[in-house]
């Protein structure tokens, strides 16, 4: 009994020793890891996301060793100042910086942290930057800058590109002196089209600003992104009255039918005036818009070859109610004013200037009356 005592009690003081045995080679083979490889406990650290950071987007800093966060977050400093907080994850290996009210974009931050400790009480010193997303650029603006002579209409509208996608922000722009402008957006295309809604002076000098700023921002967030000027072209010399009304009056008093038996349709191109005619006798004027120059309307003689009460323009994107077409392949016709799928007509403040694209262009009522009046067939004739 003394003897299995005694065996008990030699093989715990063995298991003991060996136990110690043990934890002292663990200290030892540590410690002589530490002096012999001290950088596998260094206190290091990377950045894991730092190029086009969103407005609400998280930076995300991945340690190699849990960290102890209270020495983190007391010297961790970011420049520009933003207002954020500190998220620790992943056994405090992982720190996620998320902004309160978003970063600034177009901005170059960086991130330093003075003093930080791991779990091996290491100190380090870490140092990171990223970068957030840059506003879009316009790539294009028509007309150029400086351009002269310049007329605009709904099928040659003030046309912008931008780099990238503008769905995410809000576009300003600004024209001096003011003229309000109606738009129209192509996100697929990255393109603003703008159309005035009144009506630029001729002969005036126009200077236009481009300001952006994203939705998520503040409506004082808007900054100057493109500046650029134009000059409208002059008004030509007077030759027909400036007022319509008089003009038109002119026309009915001087007007003469080149046919006199049955309809025709007349079209002044120089005085910009289309007269109605059945059997010699003179039934009713209309301002009108023909081409432009370089895209004149053709003089000649011509006839509607077709009808349709709402015409769309696939080449320029356009409704054209009460469409007449002049010749066979359908390039040229009598239109009333074109209108953007939106509803946005364009004004009636081009009518006696040829802005069209060759086209002749009828006002609101005068379109519809023409249309119902002229037939398949009815001879048309174009001259100066």
């Amino acid at each position: 009994m003394e003897y299995s005592t005694h065996n008990q009690h030699s093989r715990h003081w063995v298991h003991t020793l060996l136990a110690w045995s043990v934890i002292v080679a663990g200290i030892v083979a540590a410690v002589a890891i530490w002096f012999a490889y001290p950088k596998v406990f260094e206190n290091r650290s990377y950045i894991v996301n730092s190029a086009n950071i969103g407005l609400k987007d998280q930076i995300e800093l991945r340690f190699f060793w849990p960290m102890n966060p209270a020495t983190v977050n007391r010297n961790i400093t970011i420049t520009p100042t933003a207002d954020v907080t500190y998220q620790w994850a992943d056994s405090n290996q992982s720190l996620r910086i998320v902004p309160k009210d978003g970063w600034k974009l177009d901005q170059h931050y960086s991130i330093s942290i003075a003093r930080s400790e791991n779990i091996f009480f290491v100190n380090g010193v870490h140092s990171a930057a990223f970068f957030t997303q840059p506003y879009p650029k316009v790539t294009s603006f028509a007309p150029e800058r400086g351009a002269k002579e310049v007329v605009f209409d709904i099928e040659d509208p003030i046309s912008v590109t931008f780099d990238r996608d503008i769905k995410d922000f809000k576009v300003r722009f600004v024209v001096d002196p003011p003229v309000e402008l109606a738009d129209k957006i192509d996100f697929a295309e990255h393109k603003v089209s703008l159309i005035p809604k009144g009506e630029f002076v001729r002969g005036q000098r126009y200077t236009v600003s481009v300001y952006i700023r994203h939705q998520q921002e503040g409506e004082m967030a808007f900054r100057k992104l493109y500046d650029t000027d134009f000059e409208t072209k002059p008004l030509p010399p007077p030759v027909w009255d400036k007022n319509f009304s008089v003009r038109l009056e002119q026309a009915r008093q001087s007007a003469v039918a080149k046919i006199t038996t049955g309809k025709y349709i007349d079209i002044n191109l120089k005085a910009q005036i289309m007269t109605i005619f059945e059997n010699g006798k003179l039934l009713d004027t209309y301002m009108i818009s023909t081409g432009k120059r370089g895209m004149e309307t053709p003089q000649g003689s011509f006839q509607v070859r077709n009808k349709f009460p709402r015409a769309w323009s696939k080449k320029y994107g356009l409704f054209m109610p009460y469409w007449m077409a002049i010749v066979p392949s359908g390039d040229f016709g009598i239109h009333e004013l074109p209108e953007w799928p939106s509803g946005y007509k364009e004004g009636q403040n081009h009518l006696g200037t040829p802005v069209s694209h060759g086209c002749v262009r009828l006002g609101v009522g005068p379109a519809a009356r023409v249309y119902a009046w002229a037939e398949i067939g009815t001879p048309i004739i174009t001259h100066y």
